[in-house]
């Protein structure tokens, strides 16, 4: 990366900022990839996901930010702890993915369950992560939870955005109100905790 930062004048004049599209494009062909279960396709779009990661690590070496290597030693040493049960004397804990979101919580030292979730996913990644995240930490929300199918929830979300559609509404930012609002909810939650 370092020869390509010195020798190509394209890559030389990139920026994290500049960058970005091809870091969101790659992270999706790796979606579809996966998919697809295709597992050449896999390994070739890991493999330039993994390229954007070394750019930005590159990026960020020259500006005396870090480098590629203290980048994996911070992913290393945050996965040991947050698996105390893997790499200590730790007891498994019984929902493991709780017991995540508590440390993460611990470790960023966020006030809330929201905390953290980022602004530029999709409006329905970003309802999953904000759901997700709220049963984890046991916000006392009352949540739908009838259980159903891939297929019957796929079908679903898209007769809700047809029938939006039909409606003159935008199914998705109506859906990023809503999101908006169970943050809120959350929050006051929280507060009466």
């Amino acid at each position: 990366m370092a020869a390509l930062r010195a020798g190509c004048p394209w890559d030389a004049e990139q920026t994290h900022q500049s960058l970005l599209p091809y870091l969101i494009e790659e992270t999706a062909e790796v979606v579809e990839a996966v998919e697809a279960g295709d597992d050449q396709a896999m390994r070739e779009e890991l493999g330039d996901l993994l390229f954007e990661i070394v750019f930005q690590a590159q990026v960020a070496s020259e500006r005396g930010a870090f480098d590629l290597d203290q980048l994996a030693r911070q992913v290393a040493d945050k996965l040991v702890a947050r698996h105390p049960y893997v790499f200590a004397q730790a007891e498994t804990p019984d929902d493991l993915m709780a017991s995540w979101e508590r440390r993460k919580r611990i470790e960023k030292g966020r006030a809330s369950a929201v905390d953290g979730v980022p602004e530029p996913l999709s409006a329905l990644a970003r309802a999953v992560k904000v759901v997700s995240r709220t049963r984890h930490h046991q916000v006392p929300l009352q949540l739908p939870d009838q259980p159903l199918t891939a297929e019957q929830a796929g079908q679903g979300l898209l007769e809700l955005v047809a029938r939006a559609q039909a409606s003159g509404v935008d199914a998705d930012q109506a859906l990023r109100g809503a999101v908006r609002r169970l943050e809120a909810a959350v929050r006051a939650a929280e507060m009466d905790l």
